[in-house]
């Protein structure tokens, strides 16, 4: 969560106080009075007292959960010895783009979170900014003990990657301007190999990726002159993703007369956090939702046929 920051404004010998956070939506602001700095550390040292132990239960109990429903969804299968393997040239990397979006989106909840517990900002940022790597790395525990996979070195990197792209942006800019997101379509493939590429929707939503587009939207606003009137919530944005994808085998693939190959993509994104609402539940909504890149028009380009324009697409 982001915080509401107090900072003094008038007495020059306060003028690097920071008082403690108030949970008020997902946005900072500079405009609230100063108050002495011994009530200021105070508060902070009330809030981080009281809020700390719920943060860290709740993430224990999140993230016990969370693994639990992956073991359930995707190793079903029997166990082996714990082994490697190096699946890098594997679905296109498709695999690679989710661990980053995934352990960036978690570092930047953690970051988020513990500034909302009273943190401190260069703090809340070094200990959360790894959170994403950390969660994100134990799957590979799992993997290694699948036949049919193996622990991957190079997901292990995707995870720091996403970890250290939060951390970067943070202590860059105070604030995230480029955001990965991710956005998903079902696809005829699933059913040709249900048991590897998912049978529900929700098996499908992890599993599939053929469906998934991975994003990356740019703040430009954030880089203009003040004065500009460009709106922050309307972004531009790249686009990756691949198909026919049922087989990681060429062979097995043309099999089925299917050969995979990649689709990048151009399009604008609504940035949710950027839309001005005073409702704190719908800027609490935003900020979820933001990691998700709505349907819009976008342009295509792929090897097979060119450049393609999709008057939606998601």
């Amino acid at each position: 969560m982001l915080l509401l920051l107090q900072q003094p404004a008038q007495a020059q010998a306060l003028a690097q106080l920071r008082t403690a956070p108030q949970l008020s939506g997902f946005s900072y602001s500079a405009s609230a009075p100063s108050v002495p700095l011994a009530l200021a550390d105070s508060a902070r040292q009330a809030h981080l007292n009281r809020r700390l132990p719920l943060l860290a239960g709740g993430l224990v109990v999140t993230y016990t959960g969370l693994t639990y429903g992956l073991g359930k969804a995707w190793y079903t299968g029997e166990r082996s010895r714990f082994h490697w393997f190096d699946d890098f040239p594997e679905w296109k990397q498709m695999d690679k783009a989710g661990h980053f979006w995934g352990a960036f989106h978690e570092s930047r909840g953690a970051v988020d979170m513990l500034r909302w517990a009273g943190l401190d900002d260069r703090k809340a940022i070094w200990y959360g900014g790894f959170v994403g790597f950390l969660l994100q790395s134990p799957i590979e525990i799992l993997d290694g003990h699948d036949p049919e996979y193996g622990a991957s070195a190079t997901d292990l990197a995707a995870n720091f990657l996403g970890s250290v792209g939060l951390i970067g942006q943070q202590l860059a800019w105070n604030e995230v301007r480029i955001m990965p997101k991710v956005s998903f379509h079902t696809t005829r493939y699933a059913a040709m190999r249900p048991n590897v590429l998912g049978r529900s929707f929700a098996e499908r939503l992890l599993k599939d990726y053929n469906g998934q587009t991975y994003w990356l939207a740019f703040d430009v606003g954030a880089f203009m002159p003040a004065a500009s009137r460009w709106p922050r919530w309307l972004q531009p944005a790249v686009g990756y993703s691949a198909q026919q994808m049922v087989y990681n085998d060429a062979d097995a693939n043309a099999a089925l007369g299917l050969r995979a190959y990649r689709q990048y993509y151009l399009t604008l994104d609504v940035d949710l956090r950027r839309i001005p609402t005073r409702s704190k539940l719908l800027r609490r909504v935003f900020y979820v939702a933001s990691i998700f890149h709505l349907p819009a028009p976008a342009l295509e380009y792929n090897s097979r046929r060119g450049l393609v324009l999709h008057g939606l697409y998601y």
